[in-house]
């Protein structure tokens, strides 16, 4: 009775609708999601499933990697760096050491060595010296990778090691190059690169996996060798914008968690080619090379748990004193803005640091002003980086606890994109990013939350609805 007088068209398409309602529901979200998308298929329900389809599908039952060679991975880092798998765990970080090693099987590794670089240029002259001292593999994976000076510097340096006949594998993420001309790529497979993109993407606004994208950079050489951090490679990075420097933050590890770094790593290798390599050589052992612990946590779409996002809200809710912050965005979830304004509100002091103006246009800069009001209000401070554009994405806390990574304070970061970061328990080490971080607030403005709740109605409404679109940027 229900179908009578109905086009067959038009029956097709309400058993699709109500078959895409009955399937989020079931899919237990928050109410609120479930909510706004039903709302979506009852006013512009042709369109609405495309917008689920695209954006709004879970992809938890996916997985990147099979547990079978997860185990292989994991467990040459056990065996090999067994000494250096941290028993004694630092009691103010006991929880959280756990719960990244329960969520995210992240070995806590004693002995590394860790240098800062808050500059492209110091970065990039490292990195190439490494790669041509490389006698076993050279493994790259950069979010950005671009046919400039210096990603041909690098693209150089890879090739000349692939053609003395080591094993040179180059990832690099589809969408974020869709404007890198495909020849660079041909040249490097030309030059012996084992070159491959994440998720390559055909017909973009088509695509399912278009909102997801490796977000990491990292590089290990001969397993003894690592970079990670926030920089990607372009010429940007080392010359900075016409309005300014770009600041960025990254790190060349040595030690045991260079182990960990070649398995997240070799994750994304497996998941893009369906195969492991041999692992002869891959795992060398590392000795311990200096004080600091760590552990390599990674996340992603595919994931069970938010396990970066878990791990920030949690070590700002064990913070007793202190817990700066720099990101290029401020688009936190709920949970993560109440885990700040929580430690506000309770006597700890709250800083965060992002940049005024954005790189990728004008809604991601909106959209993370709109939010300045309510960290204000809790007693949050804010800094408006102006000397350039601020992209480190790194959090310091109580002079013991220090994270550096890909990973912004965003919904796409936390939600959507593939991050990696390290979970540093080092006093030192801590110590040397909270004076980075005091240093740069020289190049901040501080807002006050009386100037930011009396500015223009205009400006305020630009940015509310910029939030809007905060789960698509």
């Amino acid at each position: 009775m229900i179908f009578m007088g109905l086009q067959w068209e038009q029956i097709i398409t309400l058993l699709v609708i109500v078959s895409v309602v009955f399937v989020i529901i079931i899919e237990n979200r928050h109410p609120v999601k479930t909510l706004a998308w039903c709302m979506i298929l009852a006013f512009i329900p042709v369109f609405g499933v495309v917008l689920y389809i695209l954006f709004g599908m879970n992809t938890t039952h996916r997985r990147l990697i099979k547990s079978a060679d997860q185990a292989i991975l994991k467990g040459r880092t056990a065996d090999v760096q067994a000494d250096e798998v941290a028993e004694t765990l630092p009691a103010e970080h006991e929880a959280l050491i756990g719960m990244m090693r329960n969520a995210n099987k992240a070995f806590p590794l004693s002995g590394n060595k860790v240098e800062v670089y808050t500059d492209f240029r110091s970065m990039a002259d490292d990195l190439v010296a490494d790669i041509e001292n490389a006698r076993h593999h050279v493994h790259v994976l950069f979010f950005k990778f671009e046919n400039d000076s210096e990603g041909k510097r690098i693209a150089k340096a890879m090739i000349r090691k692939a053609k003395e006949g080591l094993d040179v594998r180059f990832l690099y993420d589809d969408v974020a190059n869709l404007t890198v001309s495909s020849r660079f790529y041909r040249k490097m497979k030309k030059g012996g690169v084992q070159v491959r993109s994440f998720i390559r993407i055909v017909f973009p606004i088509l695509s399912q996996d278009y909102n997801f994208r490796n977000h990491r950079k990292l590089v290990v050489i001969d397993g003894k060798v690592g970079y990670m951090g926030g920089m990607n490679v372009a010429k940007r990075y080392a010359v900075g914008l016409k309005w300014g420097k770009w600041r960025d933050t990254h790190m060349k590890i040595t030690g045991p968690a260079v182990s960990e770094l070649q398995t997240a790593f070799l994750t994304d290798w497996q998941f893009v080619t369906h195969k492991l390599p041999s692992l002869e050589g891959l795992y060398p052992y590392n000795p311990p090379c200096g004080d600091t612990m760590m552990q390599i946590v990674t996340a992603g779409p595919l994931d069970r748990w938010n396990v970066i996002m878990q791990g920030f809200m949690r070590a700002i809710a064990q913070s007793r004193r202190y817990v700066y912050i720099q990101s290029p965005y401020f688009i936190p979830t709920e949970p993560v803005l109440r885990a700040l304004q929580n430690a506000a509100l309770g006597g700890v002091d709250v800083r965060i640091m992002i940049p005024y103006r954005g790189d990728r246009g004008v809604i991601p800069a909106l959209a993370s002003r709109s939010y300045v009001k309510e960290a204000l209000e809790a007693g949050i401070n804010i800094y408006f980086y102006q000397k350039g554009y601020m992209h480190a994405k790194t959090m310091v806390c109580d002079d013991n606890f220090v994270t550096i990574g890909s990973t912004n304070f965003d919904f796409r970061s936390f939600e959507q994109d593939f991050e990696i970061n390290a979970f540093m328990y080092d006093r030192d080490l801590a110590v040397k990013y909270r004076d980075i971080f005091i240093k740069d607030q020289d190049s901040c403005d501080t807002v006050e939350l009386d100037s930011w709740a009396g500015r223009p109605l205009w400006e305020r409404f630009k940015e509310s609805f910029a939030r809007m679109f905060s789960p698509l940027l």
